[in-house]
Formats: structure tokens, C-alpha cells, sequence
């Protein structure tokens, strides 16, 4: 409970934020890392808090390009006992022990959801966005899927298996949007706000009460 109540005060500041997800196990000579670094900085000097998970790789990469953006950068560590480690493009650093108390601070005060190449970790906080918004607990977002190449066979087996079969809706794939560069990203959010503020309305925020 300390972790929820902490994590909250601190973040309550910072919004409109968004969460960017990704691979801890990206070098920083990777591709994957120049690029999530110029989305973070888009973002940052756009105005948004960027929200990653505090560690190397990736994470690293979105911290480190709004650490030197506009906006803050956030990062929400997890104690691991390998693996993990905070980075030092942190503003603001919260450091968690329970991964569902993390989980719900990346969708409680996020706007959108970018999504880098990652492994079960990444794959984990993609299906938690997905499911919130599908059935209704959280508000619909955007869900933004970067580098197209890297998701093309998962997406198509939703298509074609989970669509086919019946386990999802044919609609449930719009709740996903795959984007590659950076200031497309950045319009595709504006895009979706433009006829609502950033902010929850009086009749969303029961929503968040319940997730």
C-alpha cells in the first residue's frame, strides 16, 4: 500500500505523461535505442512527461531523451535480482517491489502507450494496456506499436488465429496502432485528443477508482 500511496503523490504533478515500454537487454549502439531516444525527446518537447521503467536498455533510451527534452523524465524502478539496474536520466525516480503496484502507476497516469521491441516484460505491459481498454477499465488510448518489422508476425497471428477463431473481436485490433517515426507518434497522440483535454472528465475518473 505505501508503494501505491508514494508512487501517486509524486506523480500526480507530472501529467500528461506517456509510457514507453521496451527491451532492458538493448545496447545503446542498437538502432532500437537511437530511436526510442528521439521519441522520448520528441515527446518531452512536446510536453509530455515521459514514464519508462528506470532500468538499462530501452528504458534508458526514453529517460535519456526526456532528461534532456522539455518535460520530465520518470523513471519506475523494480528491485530485480538481476538484470535491473535505475539509470541516471531519472527527474523523478520511484523505485517499486511489487511489479502490479509498478504496472498500475505506467497505465494510471499515462495518456498513451508506446510500445519498442522487448521481450516478456514488454510483452507483459502491452497485454495489461490491451486488456484495460478492451474491457473497459481503462480509458481508450493510444496503443502504439513501434518498428513495424519487429511486431508484423504477432499482429498477423491476431488476424488470423485470434480474429478467426472468435477469441477476440475484429474490432479489438483498433485499439492498436503501429507507428515508426518519431513525429508521427507525437501527431497520432495530438490526434487523439483533439476534441478532449488530456485530463480524465468527471465521468471517466470512476474508471480509475476500479482498475
Amino acid at each position: 500500500m505505501s508503494e501505491f500511496v508514494e508512487a501517486t503523490e509524486r506523480m500526480n504533478l507530472v501529467r500528461p505523461a506517456v509510457s514507453l515500454f521496451g527491451s532492458a537487454r538493448t545496447p545503446e549502439t542498437h538502432p532500437y535505442f537511437k530511436l526510442a531516444e528521439e521519441i522520448a525527446r520528441q515527446l518531452s518537447d512536446s510536453g509530455f512527461t515521459v514514464i519508462s521503467g528506470g532500468g538499462p536498455g530501452i528504458m534508458e533510451a526514453a529517460n535519456r531523451g526526456a532528461y534532456f527534452g522539455e518535460a520530465p523524465s520518470v523513471g519506475l524502478n523494480i528491485q530485480l535480482p538481476h538484470e535491473q539496474y535505475g539509470n541516471t536520466y531519472q527527474d523523478i525516480s520511484i523505485s517499486f517491489r511489487h511489479f502490479f503496484a509498478r504496472k498500475y502507476i505506467f497505465v494510471r497516469f499515462a495518456i498513451a502507450y508506446v510500445v519498442m521491441p522487448g521481450g516478456f516484460g514488454t510483452l507483459d505491459e502491452l497485454f495489461e494496456a490491451l486488456t484495460l481498454v478492451q474491457t473497459g477499465k481503462a480509458l481508450k488510448l493510444p496503443i502504439i506499436l513501434v518498428h513495424e518489422p519487429f511486431w508484423r508476425d504477432m499482429l498477423g497471428w491476431f488476424r488470423n488465429t485470434l480474429v478467426t477463431e472468435g477469441m477476440i473481436s475484429p474490432e479489438d485490433m483498433d485499439l492498436i496502432q503501429v507507428i515508426d517515426k518519431p513525429e508521427d507518434i507525437v501527431e497520432a497522440i495530438f490526434k487523439h485528443y483533439e476534441h478532449r483535454g488530456f485530463m480524465p472528465a468527471a465521468g471517466d475518473r470512476g474508471k480509475f477508482l476500479n482498475l
